[in-house]
């Protein structure tokens, strides 16, 4: 029995992935599904039944195409998107559509946190942030909308937890996947004590919460039902893993502190894994990791590589029709767009702020792109997009250095940018650090493979998993000349660029009274 069952679901596929315990991925299978509906601006919904759903085609297309008997898996894991929740009726059924992470309706008009939280907040200059929480929670939009529904939820939880209810029958989730607006304490990997000020920013009764599991703790067994929906043998253990982000950091081999791992996903994430609890932006935690008891310092920028895909559907038909018809992956036809332009961009500089945020960037935040010449074509602004990411995660790193005291030394790439050769090697030359990418793409099911097979004592720790599972396929080196005008323009020009514009953001949203669609 040494072969683990890990399933990931993300935001566009599920995908269930059978692994050795040398970290080969053995064979797959993919399910896409549509990411979400919108009923309004802003919106973005799901039907709970259409995870569920695709996981079990997923498995069930698994064992159709696998070499493996399904006597030889030793267990299960599971990894997902983070931040969709679900309301389940006493009934163990949903009660409305799962709100989808990607969602961006607001609460506005909510009481402030009171009491000496309140005050300590307002002394400190925090209220703000702590009204941007309370606005973006999701069961505070339930709550104030959608009453009947929060007084029928018997459990409210996130599609990690609905995913191992539907597997174990059991209303519990993984310590790994807690990245919400809930009131959960980041620092002791619990749910907040009665006193925290969580618990008034986000009203919920603790009833309506699920039990919670460290990670490589078994979390439940495969049912009968679900064996017949899956195909997964019945009692087959499922093993607490973790978000589909905190896997990646493990699944790309990120054990220690000085290797940071950087996902060029739908949100472009810079993570580095520590013992300690250390908050990367002052009331902003590290999420849990999926090593228990340790932390993942993350920096997002949020639709960070949700960029690309933009600039492939806008301006890029040509490059994916192309590749359709030799049979080649897009991201070889977009490189040779890269390659086209200077290190630089001939001067076309961009600041992927699409999405404000809590504190880095402000509320106010807005994207924006200077530098534009007449020379300046499509490739230009491909290359200018992909340069903007990597110094907005530079910017990143540096922020979690300075908040740890801990030098990053190199760096791990994965996510669906991680595929260009381009992108990795500007990478390297905007940090001048070795760059590399992970031996598979599947990174976040690997993590939760890493997650089982600690858990199963297949393999004896964390140290060993992550050694003999994870290893470094393309390597790249910074390139000196390359490094010397990044620096330049980092130092020059990027780092300016938000103090420079930040006044005229705040005006905009002085004048327009907004910086997104209305969806409340």
């Amino acid at each position: 029995m040494s072969y683990i069952l890990a399933i990931d679901n993300g935001t566009q596929s599920v995908r269930a992935l059978l692994f050795d315990l040398k970290g080969n991925l053995v064979t797959k299978a993919r399910v896409p599904i549509e990411p979400y509906f919108s009923r309004h601006p802003g919106w973005a919904e799901q039907e709970p039944s259409v995870y569920w759903d695709a996981t079990c085609r997923a498995c069930q297309q698994l064992w159709q195409t696998s070499p493996v008997p399904k006597t030889a898996v030793a267990g299960v894991a599971l990894t997902t998107q983070r931040g969709t929740v679900i309301n389940l009726g006493k009934d163990g059924k949903p009660l409305r559509p799962a709100i989808v992470w990607l969602d961006q309706r607001r609460t506005e008009g909510l009481p402030p946190v009171g009491g000496l939280w309140g005050l300590a907040f307002r002394l400190v200059r925090m209220s703000e942030t702590v009204a941007y929480l309370q606005a973006e929670a999701e069961g505070n939009w339930i709550r104030t909308h959608q009453p009947d529904i929060w007084e029928k939820t018997h459990k409210f939880l996130l599609l990690s937890g609905y995913l191992t209810y539907h597997l174990t029958g059991r209303l519990a989730d993984s310590v790994g996947c807690q990245v919400s607006y809930l009131p959960f304490d980041y620092k002791a990997h619990t749910w907040a004590k009665p006193s925290d000020w969580k618990w008034q920013a986000v009203p919920i009764d603790p009833a309506k919460l699920v039990d919670l599991v460290p990670p490589a703790q078994i979390i439940g067994q495969v049912t009968p039902e679900a064996c017949e929906a899956t195909g997964i043998p019945a009692g087959l253990p499922l093993v607490a893993a973790a978000a589909d982000k905190a896997c990646e950091v493990i699944g790309s081999g990120c054990l220690e502190p000085h290797i940071g791992c950087i996902s060029y996903g739908t949100t472009a994430t810079f993570n580095t894994t520590h013992q300690k609890y250390i908050e990367p932006i002052p009331l902003i935690p590290p999420y849990p990791s999926a090593i228990p008891g340790a932390y993942s310092l993350e920096i997002q920028i949020y639709r960070g590589f949700w960029l690309v895909s933009w600039f492939k559907r806008e301006f890029g038909q040509r490059e994916m029709t192309l590749a359709e018809e030799r049979g080649i992956e897009p991201e070889v036809l977009f490189d040779e767009l890269v390659k086209q332009v200077p290190p630089g961009s001939d001067g076309l500089v961009l600041q992927p702020y699409w999405t404000p945020g809590l504190k880095v960037p402000g509320p106010e935040a807005r994207g924006a792109i200077i530098g534009f010449g007449d020379w300046h074509t499509r490739a230009h602004l491909y290359r200018a997009i992909l340069e903007g990411l990597a110094f907005a995660l530079r910017e990143g790193k540096e922020r979690s250095e300075a908040r740890s005291h801990v030098p990053v030394t190199e760096l791990r790439v994965s996510g669906g940018g991680s595929q260009s050769d381009a992108a990795l090697q500007l990478t390297a030359d905007i940090f001048g650090l070795p760059t590399a990418r992970p031996h598979t793409y599947e990174t976040s099911g690997l993590g939760a493979a890493i997650d089982a097979a600690v858990g199963l004592k297949l393999h004896p720790d964390f140290a060993t998993a992550v050694r003999e599972m994870t290893r470094m396929g393309q390597a790249f080196e910074p390139n000196r000349q390359t490094r010397t005008i990044y620096e330049d323009l980092y130092q020059g020009v990027y780092q300016k660029l938000y103090g420079q514009l930040q006044p005229l953001y705040h005006r905009i949203r002085q004048i327009t009274g907004g910086h997104r669609p209305a969806a409340s």
